[in-house]
């Protein structure tokens, strides 16, 4: 039984995913983008080492950059890389929320065990859920990281694209500027520049980008920072457990042993373990985002990361600790409002699977007994 369990809550976790990551994903294309965009610190040792068209205005807000990805890219923009994105979510979800029920199965059975023996109230603590998160997180990330990469390939590859279109064209202009190219020259390479626009880059675009600049090695780019935020599904099921079984607790002792929530609750519940794993750990976030982009952004090596300790003394450097907390507001309201739906349709859809395979067992059983 506990095995249906898990196949159930693995298959429920899958579909509240998808789900959820269709609704959210242009708020998420636009946060990857902010992650991604340099931002400099103002100063004039800042000013004096990088080149002029590297960012230096405040970003606009997110509806802003919404409207603005719709106007020069159309709706495809908002939703570039969706189909591995699809894919990913539907496997995170999959693998993250199986390995989770068979390692909370274990624990409860641990729990149980210790009771008998004097030891504990036979409940799993604040400590026992963080490593069965923790253990469910880290073989997802494992497995799944090469379809992150790629997916973030594809949200910012626009963006990439245009970051070197004006680094070419900033390289005219100082050539014109030390008389190597003449004034209609100049104009004739712009005006060909301009024409020019980002070329079609789906999934096997990425395969190919990531390969030929770090070989299989590229696919996992920025996992070392995204093992490290497996403590974020570890926090975020930590408050959820535990409110779930506060909540659940209360019911029971007014309700004569009546522990059922209803899905409003799941889905509050859930939008609060989210708020409070994502502002903890957004800053690995922004790391790993950086690492698994195209590189070639921006006009200098120190927009550049060679892995997780360079790009963070980098950003730290150029940036200050504003750039690890760029682009969050965005990514409270899509994680939060994500996770909210993703735990209010896995519940039930949990619901459903157990039903349906109770049902299974019975006409199986009452088939038995007929023979």
């Amino acid at each position: 039984m506990s095995e249906s369990n898990a196949l159930a809550n693995g298959l429920a976790g899958a579909g509240g995913g998808i789900i959820a990551q269709i609704i959210t994903y242009p708020l998420q294309t636009v946060n990857t983008r902010q992650q991604t965009e340099r931002t400099l610190k103002r100063n004039k040792q800042t000013l004096l080492l990088h080149s002029s068209n590297t960012t230096t205005a405040p970003a606009p807000g997110t509806f802003l950059q919404i409207l603005q990805v719709i106007g020069t890219e159309g709706w495809g923009g908002l939703y570039s890389g969706l189909k591995p994105s699809l894919l990913g979510t539907a496997a995170s979800q999959g693998i993250y929320y199986y390995f989770y029920q068979v390692f909370k199965n274990k624990a409860v059975a641990i729990a149980a065990a210790r009771k008998v023996k004097g030891h504990g109230d036979g409940t799993v603590g604040m400590f026992g859920w963080l490593v069965v998160a923790a253990i469910a997180g880290s073989l997802n990330v494992l497995l799944t990281n090469p379809i992150w990469v790629l997916v973030t390939r594809m949200q910012t590859h626009t963006q990439a694209e245009r970051k070197i279109m004006e680094e070419k064209k900033e390289a005219l202009r100082r050539a014109t500027s030390e008389s190597s190219i003449s004034g209609s020259t100049l104009q004739d390479q712009l005006t060909e520049l301009n024409s020019k626009k980002p070329r079609p880059f789906g999934t096997i675009n990425a395969v190919n980008e990531v390969y030929n600049e770090a070989g299989v090695v590229g696919f996992w780019k920025g996992v070392f920072p995204a093992l490290i935020m497996v403590c974020n599904p570890s926090i975020q099921f930590m408050i959820y457990e535990s409110s779930l079984k506060r909540l659940r607790a209360k019911r029971s002792a007014k309700n004569q042993g009546d522990k059922s929530v209803t899905a409003l609750e799941v889905f509050l519940l859930g939008a609060l373990a989210k708020l409070g794993a994502t502002v903890t750990t957004y800053p690995l976030l922004v790391v790993k985002s950086r690492l698994q982009a195209k590189q070639e952004i921006g006009g200098s090596s120190s927009l550049r990361y060679s892995g997780t300790f360079d790009a963070i003394l980098k950003m730290i450097r150029y940036e200050g600790l504003p750039g690890f907390y760029k682009g969050m507001s965005t990514k409270i309201v899509q994680s939060v409002f994500a996770a909210s739906v993703l735990f209010m349709v896995k519940e039930e859809l949990v619901k459903v699977f157990m039903v349906l395979a109770d049902k299974s067992q019975k006409a199986l059983f009452k088939k038995k007994t007929t023979i």
